[in-house]
């Protein structure tokens, strides 16, 4: 059996920008080990596992460490996949996960995706993510994620994590958002998971459904542009809803290939 992997550029118009991920084609699940294995192997920010499922594709995202509840990045790129590579012909795809049904439709800016919304509550940070911080937040909110808020977007490029500190504590399946006012667009973020084999994701766009709902608010504005601003960048549009978070951006192809595994 032929098991195809593709790479793919997710929140990003060019190649080398935005989040890497791999999106894995399968006609059922295998075993969870062998899903690992495969993500660790990968050793990129997240792969995606989809099964056809009638009407449906059931999707699953691992971290070369965990499995996640919600991965934006990797679900773009799943969506894209499906578009342009397997004769997929309706402009509508539902995902069925773990965090329940995920719509993802073509759009002008490439796709656009329904995400529950997270809305963070005030909260007190963790010593261990406090003392690892170069610059202190000025305020704090805990949704899956912490999110810390920032004056200005310098703050938010200038910050260095401590990773000796940072890392004595786990967060599971969450991590940490730090994030400012944008010079150019609305706001500007970045994410960061302790105890990860890698400690920065380029572009988080579960992160946006706690960051979305925070700016919306602040800014008195229900459709906002944002940037995360890594090494990579990646830029997405957010529309805030009652209860989701309508994300858009776009992802273009890096390879594809053929796994040698059988199941």
């Amino acid at each position: 059996m032929k098991i195809t992997s593709f790479q793919v550029d997710a929140f990003t118009d060019r190649l080398f920008g935005g989040n890497p991920a791999a999106v894995v084609l399968l006609p059922e699940y295998p075993g969870d080990d062998l899903l690992k294995s495969i993500a660790s192997e990968n050793n990129l920010p997240e792969t995606a596992f989809v099964v056809p499922d009638g009407q449906y594709f059931r999707l699953r995202w691992f971290t070369p460490d965990i499995e996640m509840d919600l991965c934006g990045h990797a679900t773009l790129a799943s969506a894209h996949i499906i578009f342009s590579q397997t004769g997929y012909m309706r402009d509508t795809i539902k995902f069925r996960t773990v965090s329940g049904e995920l719509i993802v439709k073509r759009c002008s800016e490439g796709y656009e995706m329904e995400f529950p919304l997270r809305e963070g509550l005030k909260s007190e940070l963790p010593k261990e993510i406090f003392d690892a911080l170069s610059i202190k937040p000025k305020e704090v909110y805990k949704s899956r994620d912490y999110l810390l808020i920032y004056d200005k977007q310098e703050d938010v490029e200038r910050i260095i994590i401590d990773r000796n500190i940072f890392d004595t504590i786990n967060l599971g399946e969450g991590g940490v958002i730090v994030s400012a006012p944008g010079k150019d667009c609305d706001f500007v973020s970045r994410f960061f998971t302790p105890q990860a084999t890698l400690l920065e994701d380029p572009v988080t766009g579960s992160a946006h459904c706690t960051l979305a709902p925070y700016w919306s608010k602040r800014l008195g504005k229900s459709e906002l542009t944002a940037k995360q601003i890594s090494k990579r960048l990646g830029t997405l549009t957010c529309q805030v809803c009652t209860d989701k978070v309508v994300l858009r951006g776009g992802a273009i192809l890096y390879s594809r290939s053929e796994l040698m595994i059988t199941f």
